[in-house]
């Protein structure tokens, strides 16, 4: 008797468990899936959302999510499952917010992209005159429009550029280089405003704990980085170019960079004459010691990693193959026997 009282107290309880789940889960799924459908914050600053060619579902739901656009890049996914809208989300530039709930935002890329949108793809190592440029013939703005635009950013709209100085070319170096969508109606200072906030993406926790104990400034970091992206052709060397010129400076030898005199001249000459060198500007390293006063163009990804951890070697000196490659020395006389070689 006992047993079989144990038994159905047992089937009792089991039961009674069973019911609580049926009557659990539900309720914690619909939990889950209002407040994964909830907007990510209040903020009502629209941004530019890119879905690219060939982008399913999936694809567009973890890019929202990494942009802060949505809170769960699944439960969007399965609202698009819901709404037979995989095959219906069209490439191009749409115009989102982070106060939009998840639904809002389906409903805006059901509708289609932004009409008349400009594509603009910012070659690594450029400097800001050429992207103006570049900007100016893809029919967005004026260069004077442009410039006036630069100076309107201080270190209330991004504290990287506290202490970036009040220059002509003050945001030389930190457009960085990517490609990026325009509406043809934007402003130059919302056109600029895209590149900086690519730049702000560069300055992650890492980097940031990097540059401490580099003892590195921002600004630094990003000099010495225009310099290596403008004298490396080959990826696999800009570590190497990086430490070259870490240890010219650390010995107190003149960087002597050919691509800090071509920004004087404004033009990107394969061999530069002594009269080159001798040009009296600051940014001539062949003539003043240590880093130029700034920037010399606008780095890429690879140069700024680059710079945070150059190779560690013993070259103090490296010289242009045809190839596009460099020969690299520890020596004077190694040097100049690779100049004989290869220039």
């Amino acid at each position: 008797m006992g047993r079989k009282y144990r038994n159905r107290a047992g089937h009792k309880k089991l039961f009674l468990y069973f019911i609580a789940l049926i009557i659990i889960i539900p309720f914690l799924a619909n939990h889950w899936w209002s407040e994964s459908l909830k907007p990510v914050s209040e903020n009502e600053q629209t941004r530019e959302f890119v879905i690219e060619q060939g982008m399913n579902a999936k694809d567009v739901a973890t890019s929202l999510e990494k942009n802060h656009l949505i809170r769960n890049a699944k439960a969007f996914e399965f609202l698009c499952k819901l709404e037979n809208a995989d095959t219906k989300l069209m490439a191009g530039v749409y115009n989102l917010t982070p106060s939009m709930s998840s639904r809002e935002i389906l409903n805006v890329l059901l509708k289609g992209p932004v009409p008349d949108v400009v594509k603009v793809t910012i070659p690594e190592g450029y400097t800001l005159e050429e992207i103006f440029d570049l900007l100016v013939v893809n029919g967005l703005g004026t260069k004077e429009e442009f410039y006036q635009a630069m100076y309107s950013f201080n270190a209330d709209d991004y504290d990287f550029l506290n202490e970036v100085p009040m220059t002509e070319k003050r945001l030389e170096g930190f457009l960085f280089p990517d490609t990026y969508f325009f509406a043809k109606d934007s402003e130059p200072r919302e056109i600029l405003a895209k590149f900086l906030d690519r730049f702000e993406k560069e300055l992650t926790k890492e980097t940031i704990a990097r540059l401490k104990e580099l003892n590195t400034s921002i600004y630094t970091w990003v000099t010495k980085a225009s310099i290596v992206e403008r004298e490396a052709a080959k990826a696999e060397e800009r570590p190497i170019i990086a430490g070259v010129f870490e240890n010219r400076l650390n010995n107190g030898m003149l960087l002597e960079s050919c691509a800090t005199v071509q920004y004087i001249l404004n033009e990107r000459k394969p061999v530069l004459s002594y009269e080159d060198i001798a040009i009296d500007s600051p940014y001539n390293t062949y003539k003043y010691p240590g880093l130029p006063p700034g920037p010399i163009a606008n780095p890429g990804h690879a140069s700024l990693n680059a710079v945070l951890y150059p190779a560690q070697t013993e070259y103090l000196f490296f010289v242009a193959k045809n190839d596009g490659s460099h020969a690299f020395a520890i020596t004077f006389e190694e040097h100049l026997q690779n100049v004989r070689k290869y220039q």
